[in-house]
């Protein structure tokens, strides 16, 4: 007989779920109000609390708090997080060739760094609307964003392929213990889709972001 875990929410209660269990399964378990609401999850296996992607599979016993809009600077974060990569996306979709290197949360908004293909000129406020545009059409695609395990030496290939140079550079430079993660935009390995590395957390879909 399966052994089942034990997950602790902050009101004291316990549910015991199967193996491969998520926390949106428990959100979805609690209610399908909560099951909406919730972005991701702040998951604490018994060595500190970590927040994760709402769809990451429970690794032990642990205290779960899931995360809501209500929690301003964790949604906050988690969402220009996502607005970050949906920019490099979209830059890449309009213009292939373009090569990114890191595309943080800030303070007071995103970025994402891009080098222009060499067929054509650096990036200007010109090209904002376009980009714009695109963002939109990738957040209303509802894409899932599906997070990876990959090896250093699957990662470095993947990028040298692709022409991505100073992503390939930066899998070289990361400690050799260290756990490499990408995310796809959308169905993984399917034409549409788009990746990069990460360490994540993100939201489970473009969708989950306004427009």
């Amino acid at each position: 007989m399966t052994e089942l875990l034990k997950i602790s929410l902050p009101d004291g209660t316990v549910r015991e779920v199967e193996e491969g269990s998520t926390p949106a399964d428990i959100a979805a378990a609690i209610g399908p109000g909560l099951a909406k609401a919730a972005l991701a999850a702040r998951v604490d296996h018994g060595s500190g609390a970590e927040v994760r992607d709402i769809g990451r599979p429970f690794e032990g016993d642990a205290r779960l708090e899931l995360i809501t809009s209500r929690d301003e600077e964790d949604a906050l974060e988690l969402v220009r997080h996502d607005y970050a990569h949906i920019l490099a996306e979209a830059v890449q979709a309009l213009w292939p060739g373009t090569q990114i290197t890191f595309g943080p949360a800030t303070d007071d908004g995103f970025y994402y760094d891009v080098m222009a293909p060499a067929s054509r000129d650096p990036f200007s406020m010109d090209d904002l609307p376009a980009i714009e545009a695109k963002m939109r059409e990738i957040i209303q695609a509802d894409k899932p964003l599906c997070r990876e395990v990959w090896s250093r030496e699957a990662l470095i290939e993947k990028w040298a392929a692709d022409g991505e140079t100073f992503k390939a550079e930066w899998a070289k430079e990361l400690p050799e213990d260290e756990e490499l993660t990408v995310y796809w935009s959308g169905t993984p390995n399917e034409e549409g889709s788009w990746l990069d590395m990460c360490r994540g957390p993100h939201l489970a879909s473009t969708g989950k972001l306004d427009p």
